[in-house]
């Protein structure tokens, strides 16, 4: 159902089952797929490129130009897969000609006025909490969890099963399964209880605290500390994501743990 008080381009792609509310508007380049909700005030901006049973409150502003002075009007698009939940005064902007999109997989939520900056890839069953900030270029992995009011720096990577606290200025990488402190931006343990929920075994876990021990509070360097990971730990998927993260990182990483009483 489309209101007649919505503005639809006639060139738009409108996908079966769609629902648009009043006042939401909806560009010429634009594909929506089946079963999504555009709600009130909502615009879709041209580039969008949505996936089915999306759910866009509203005032979200999907496919925004890009915040960049580098931007001079490339045909770009943002991408955005299915199942999401993309609640009020949200902004994703498009891409750049840097990589041409912004990518959002599927089945995330991203909390009211979040903001996905171009050029970023977020990847599936995130939660993305209120007022989060993404800078260009920004990687999230899957099954991240990013507390309110966090601001992650451009060219940033985040792994997979990550959490980062509310408040957290992230501007280096933080590994898979990892939690960083909000308060130093320093290793704060591993994400037991999201692992656990998602079915990781007690035995999988304990390799993962195992690695990031010898990671993060050995005093080894990381480089070393991938070296000991990979004799003293099993080889697992997990394992091998943990150190081929640290390894590959360009920005560098978190830092490691350190007391309270040694901050002091």
């Amino acid at each position: 159902m489309i209101s007649h008080l919505a503005y639809v381009h006639p060139d738009a792609k409108i996908g079966e089952n769609v629902t648009i509310e009043p006042f939401a508007y909806v560009a010429g380049d634009v594909v929506i797929g089946d079963g999504c909700w555009i709600g009130p005030g909502a615009i879709i901006n041209d580039g969008a490129r949505i996936g089915k049973n999306c759910k866009i409150y509203t005032a979200a502003s999907i496919a925004c130009i890009p915040q960049d002075l580098k931007f001079v009007g490339e045909k770009t698009t943002a991408v955005i897969g299915d199942n999401n939940s993309i609640r009020e005064y949200v902004t994703i902007s498009r891409g750049t000609a840097s990589t041409g999109t912004t990518i959002v997989g599927d089945n995330n939520l991203l909390m009211a006025y979040t903001h996905v900056g171009h050029d970023c890839v977020v990847g599936s069953n995130c939660v993305i909490a209120n007022r989060v900030s993404l800078a260009g270029e920004v990687h999230v992995g899957d099954w991240v969890v990013i507390g309110g009011h966090a601001a992650v720096h451009q060219w940033t990577h985040i792994g997979d099963h990550s959490m980062v606290q509310g408040g957290t200025l992230l501007g280096q990488d933080l590994p898979p399964f990892v939690i960083v402190r909000n308060d130093t931006g320093r290793f704060a343990g591993i994400n037991k209880v999201g692992l656990s929920r998602r079915g990781f075994s007690n035995e999988r876990i304990l390799e993962i605290h195992e690695a990031c021990r010898l990671l993060f509070q050995s005093d080894m360097n990381y480089m070393n500390g991938c070296d000991e990971v990979e004799k003293q730990v099993p080889q697992s998927p997990e394992r091998d994501m943990l150190v081929n993260f640290i390894r590959s990182s360009k920005r560098g990483v978190i830092k490691p743990y350190q007391s309270k009483r040694r901050e002091e």
